[in-house]
């Protein structure tokens, strides 16, 4: 092993080389002993070493110079524009799922080893060639003895060992980095490779995806909207999953949906539709709908309908984050840059002694000349970006659920411009933003909240039996009623929904202060 370690450290330092990504390090504001030491580099002594490519495109042929886990790397840090320069991220963006197959031999006896059958026994049909190869798996198609068509995706063989001498190697050029410079602290190369490693060892187990895809099929059961496949789960294992076969347009063939006389309007503002769904209806986002994953389907174009696959990756956000960043697009877009700063303190995104007033001045001047411009050439995520962009400057922590929503913002975004170009996403998403926050504050959803709460009263009050019931010294006194300790508990109980309520909508509406109310009287006459 370590052998084998040593021979892929010395092919990543010939990729490093080759496309002379020490560029990037020495460009750094480095320590004078640590910049004078690359004139002790060999390869910097000829001139023929020197890198005629840009920087984004030299990163971007090293990444798929070095392989599948490479090139997955490489497509995960495309998404993290809150810390790339634009030019390095769109390079990246370019890398594609196209990797050469592993032999349909070994796919098969893969396969036969996890389901513990042979495919013959398991499938009429089983293609041979695979449909599609990436970083990870591979697809074939096959089809049931019931006779329904399906995809059978398979784990490539040997990945876990090269991806933990991969991460491992990672692991130590970041913490170089951020040892050797400030500027690359900044970037926090440990936290993405980090973010990066559990992200590839979660797509590694297809039992995760299907359960994924499981989950968002419910949501989106019956839906005119959105299809997503079914998943055949016995014959699922961790390293193979069984799926519905879907057919569809891709939805980058515009040429296609055109001539099946497609509505491209009605399209893209469903696209926006979908994920403002998934994100504040469903808390369960696809966070990896880049082209490649989505289609359109044939049966009503005049209706259209989006089929989504690959599910390896998704987002959720708590209901606070939900909250917070619901109000945060509504405060932009009223152009109320206090209270967007003001959420972004109570929220937690920035420290909590930041200076409202400085943070505000900074929001103003990022999004006010954005503003002068019509709401259609407005790029909600761009907009977005930059907000969190300038929030960094205060110290804003990474927020791991935030940067998946803002990429996936970013791919639904253009691709619903893609579609149609006069998309205003504003005003398709504002109606359902402004209705999902009255809800948020209806007296049906308050009292469904109270009930959620109310329902923990009895863990109170066995709390408080205990407390009662344990041994303590105290002046003689009439005994507690049954009344008044009932009095207390509920009381406590409606105090706790009201402040958990208040939390999240400043006691903004009627309902709120009257359960605050009713709660301190009764514990006012439990306490009598």
């Amino acid at each position: 092993m370590k052998l084998l370690a040593i021979r892929r450290l010395l092919r990543i330092l010939w990729v490093v080389i080759r496309y002379r990504l020490d560029d990037f390090l020495f460009a750094l504001p480095l320590p004078w002993f640590i910049a004078l030491f690359k004139w002790l580099l060999p390869w910097r002594w000829f001139r023929f070493s020197a890198n005629p490519r840009q920087r984004g495109e030299a990163l971007r042929l090293a990444m798929e110079d070095l392989g599948p886990v490479f090139i997955k790397f490489g497509q995960i840090l495309s998404t993290r524009r809150d810390l790339l320069p634009p030019d390095m991220a769109d390079e990246l963006a370019k890398l594609q799922d196209k990797v050469p197959p592993f032999s349909s031999k070994l796919a098969r006896k893969l396969i036969e080893s996890e389901l513990g059958d042979s495919v013959d026994n398991l499938f009429r049909q089983f293609s041979a060639e695979p449909l599609a190869s990436a970083s990870i798996a591979q697809v074939h198609t096959a089809q049931l003895k019931t006779g329904e068509d399906v995809v059978v995706k398979v784990i490539r063989p040997n990945l876990r060992p090269i991806i933990a001498q991969d991460i491992a190697w990672l692991f130590w050029l970041a913490k170089m980095a951020e040892s050797a410079s400030a500027e690359a602290r900044r970037l926090r190369p440990m936290e993405v490779v980090s973010d990066y490693e559990k992200t590839i060892y979660d797509e590694l187990d297809l039992q995760r995806e299907a359960a994924n895809a499981s989950q968002l099929r419910r949501n989106f059961d019956g839906s005119d909207i959105l299809y997503v496949p079914k998943i055949y789960w016995p014959l699922c294992r961790q390293k193979v999953l069984v799926m519905e076969r879907v057919y569809g347009i891709p939805v980058t063939d515009i040429d296609t949906l055109v001539d099946q006389g497609t509505d491209l309007k009605k399209l893209a503002e469903r696209g926006v539709e979908i994920f403002f769904t998934q994100v504040f209806r469903d808390s369960f986002f696809h966070a990896d709908m880049h082209p490649g994953n989505i289609f359109v389907s044939t049966r009503t174009p005049w209706d259209p309908q989006f089929i989504a696959i690959d599910f390896g990756i998704i987002g959720t956000l708590t209901k606070q984050d939900q909250d917070y960043l619901a109000r945060n697009l509504l405060a932009f877009f009223k152009r109320d840059y206090h209270k967007v700063a003001q959420l972004h303190i109570d929220s937690g995104w920035v420290p909590s002694d930041t200076k409202v007033n400085e943070l505000e001045a900074a929001i103003r001047t990022v999004c006010e000349p954005i503003f002068e411009r019509p709401l259609k050439d407005i790029s909600f995520g761009h907009l977005l970006l930059r907000l969190f962009q300038t929030a960094r400057r205060f110290n804003m922590e990474v927020q791991p659920q935030l940067v998946l929503l803002q990429k996936t913002l970013l791919n639904i975004e253009g691709l619903g411009r893609q579609l149609y170009p006069d998309l205003d996403l504003w005003s398709t998403a504002q109606p359902y933003l402004e209705g999902w926050m009255r809800e948020r504050h209806s007296p049906k959803y308050l009292i469904k909240q109270a009930q959620q709460q109310i329902e923990k009263l009895p863990h109170l009050a066995e709390m408080i039996r205990q407390r009662i019931d344990a041994p303590v010294v105290v002046k003689q006194k009439q005994p507690t009623s049954s009344f008044n300790v009932v009095a207390a508990l509920l009381g406590a109980g409606l105090i706790f929904s009201a402040a958990h309520l208040g939390i999240q909508a400043e006691l903004e509406t009627w309902p709120q202060w009257l359960m605050l109310a009713a709660g301190l009287y009764l514990v006012s006459r439990g306490r009598g």
